[in-house]
């Protein structure tokens, strides 16, 4: 069960409109990284963690905040729309064209979809989608991906703090910042917890003597140069402290070159005897 608190979590006010602004603002809010991922995201890992203890209820306070967080930027999207119509799209970006020419001005969809509001969309206007999110029931592999998530949404949220001059939406930003922050910090504190106890291989449970451990800490160069040999992934002991990883310079196929049998004629592939003149094969093939 939810409630909702009528108070916004932190200030939501420009110091003026800025209909273009707005449109940036979007990707952070719809987009692949933005707050409705991260919202959805821990909702349903949340909801589908068996039990009820610490992690279940960390995941709902967390996603919960998040919705905190969506509220906070519909506001300001809201508020950066005022006075703000069709026909102003040219003024809001007559003084700065390469913004003009990069942003295309205001999104008209303000206007005509959603009525001078925010959408569940990004900054181009590509809806909102819930193959964004991941909640695969194991935690340990959630929360590595929800580490990446805000990752990428505090560098998105610094970029459009850096590309601001009005003071109310760098105060919102600030905070959202500083949110992020401790999300970070939350998330690695979490994944800590669970590689003390299960290691850091996802997922611990499959029994390693059916994987093929010859190559499980071999590093094939499969590019050319050997600058990579360079690097912790290529010598010493592996990070779960179970190998010894191994640099291959050179890698050699493990495999026989592959062979496929010519379809059968009702297929319309290409046609047999091609085959048997490209490939040497006997006229007849069992």
């Amino acid at each position: 069960m939810f409630y909702h608190i009528k108070e916004l979590q932190y200030p939501s006010k420009p110091d003026r409109p800025d209909p273009v602004y707005a449109r940036k603002l979007q990707e952070v809010l719809g987009g692949h990284f933005g707050e409705i991922t991260v919202a959805m995201q821990y909702l349903f890992q949340g909801l589908n963690t068996r039990g009820d203890g610490k992690y279940r209820d960390m995941l709902l306070d967390t996603a919960t905040e998040e919705f905190a967080h969506v509220e906070m930027l519909a506001t300001m999207i809201a508020r950066l729309l005022d006075h703000a119509p069709v026909k102003e799209q040219e003024q809001a970006v007559a003084h700065n064209p390469v913004v003009a020419a990069v942003m295309g001005g205001m999104n008209p969809q303000h206007v005509i979809v959603s009525g001078l509001g925010a959408m569940p969309v990004d900054s181009v206007g590509n809806p909102w989608r819930a193959d964004y999110t991941i909640a695969s029931g194991n935690l340990l592999a959630d929360f590595r991906d929800n580490l990446s998530k805000e990752s990428q949404g505090r560098l998105q949220v610094v970029r459009l703090y850096e590309i601001s001059d009005d003071r109310g939406v760098k105060d919102m930003l600030s905070f959202l910042i500083a949110r992020d922050t401790m999300h970070q910090n939350q998330w690695l504190a979490a994944i800590a917890e669970l590689e003390s106890k299960e290691g850091i291989v996802v997922p611990s449970t499959f029994p390693r003597e059916l994987e093929k451990q010859q190559v499980s800490y071999t590093f094939f160069n499969f590019s050319r140069g050997e600058e990579s040999a360079r690097g912790r992934w290529a010598h010493g002991p592996s990070m779960d402290g179970c190998g010894m990883f191994q640099y291959v310079a050179q890698p050699q196929p493990f495999g026989p070159k592959p062979f496929l049998n010519p379809a059968p004629p009702s297929v319309h592939d290409t046609l047999p005897i091609v085959l048997r003149n490209e490939t040497n094969l006997p006229p007849h093939i069992g």
